[in-house]
């Protein structure tokens, strides 16, 4: 097993590399940022147009693409967005197109944003987004999807839903918001919400989106039917319901500012809350945290060695 892994030096792609890296597996990390690299595994550093020739050879077994200009970042910069998003989606396809001894399994990370102007969605809920970072990576689903008819790649596309608690500092994501509304006042901090309390979002915490992109890592391309695309296990939770678990693991909610912002309203306002997820239950997908999880979690991995 030889697997790339672009956007390996964010939290999802450089967890993942670590927990293959246990399993024995080489591990190539791709990323514009030096990403921390595993015993055993490499990094090539760089544009992906530039790294993508000495990352994808004859030997590569499994891509997983997790390379992205996320959701603000795309909407606010639209040449970028379409640059990064399908352009390197589609330069990374072609390079296994044209050098893999064998169609590698490709995992692709989409998102809940190729969903728009539905408050409920399942796998066959068709793709209606209202954003350009919905619209590329609904772009993305469909050129994994046709790459995998043709018999180029083994194809799966992952549609993630918003992740919380994301480590780190905030990012460009429209959706940021629901980690630091958790992660800030756990650390004492303030954050700021830019949405109503009863704002509901479909969520899943960093173990639960490790444990879908390995999933989708292992089983049978053929389990997903004619399109290779999959809703991943999330929970659906209310702003209100984060603060006051917040509160039961030691938070202050009062640090929360509320603050309401048109802009991430456009964007994530229009993302369905809840999913069926039945497809992934019947392809064996883990089940994911429960809210409670992803804030112990959190507390586990990211502030018990601090204090």
């Amino acid at each position: 097993m030889s697997v790339v892994i672009t956007g390996a030096a964010g939290f999802l792609g450089n967890r993942l590399a670590r927990n293959l890296a246990k399993r024995g597996t080489k591990v190539v990390l791709c990323d514009q940022v030096a990403p921390s690299v595993p015993p055993g595994c490499r990094a090539l550093v760089g544009p992906l147009s530039d790294t993508l020739g000495a990352a994808i050879t004859k030997g590569t077994t499994h891509v997983v693409h997790l390379a992205a200009v996320v959701s603000t970042g795309a909407e606010q910069d639209f040449d970028l967005g379409y640059r990064v998003n399908v352009d390197g989606l589609t330069r990374t396809l072609e390079r296994c197109r044209k050098v893999c001894a064998r169609p590698p399994i490709f995992v692709f990370a989409s998102s809940l944003a190729v969903f728009g102007a539905t408050k409920d969605a399942d796998d066959d809920t068709p793709c209606t987004p209202l954003n350009s970072y919905g619209t590329q990576k609904a772009v993305g689903e469909l050129l994994v999807n046709d790459y995998s008819r043709k018999g180029f790649v083994d194809g799966r596309s992952l549609r993630l839903p918003t992740i919380a608690i994301r480590p780190g500092a905030p990012n460009a994501a429209a959706s940021g918001f629901a980690s630091s509304i958790l992660r800030e006042p756990l650390a004492n901090k303030r954050a700021v919400c830019p949405m109503a309390a009863s704002t509901q979002l479909w969520l899943a915490s960093p173990r639960s989106a490790l444990r879908s992109l390995e999933h989708a890592l292992d089983v049978d391309g053929s389990a997903f039917g004619a399109y290779r695309c999959v809703n991943a296990p999330g929970v659906t939770v209310s702003v209100e319901e984060m603060l006051c678990a917040l509160e039961r693991h030691g938070g202050d909610q009062g640090l929360v500012d509320f603050k309401m912002d048109p802009a991430v309203a456009a964007i994530v306002g229009t993302w369905p809350a809840r999913f069926t997820t039945a497809r992934a239950e019947h392809m064996g997908f883990p089940a994911a945290d429960s809210l409670e999880d992803m804030i112990l979690n959190h507390i586990e991995d990211e502030l018990t060695t601090k204090f």
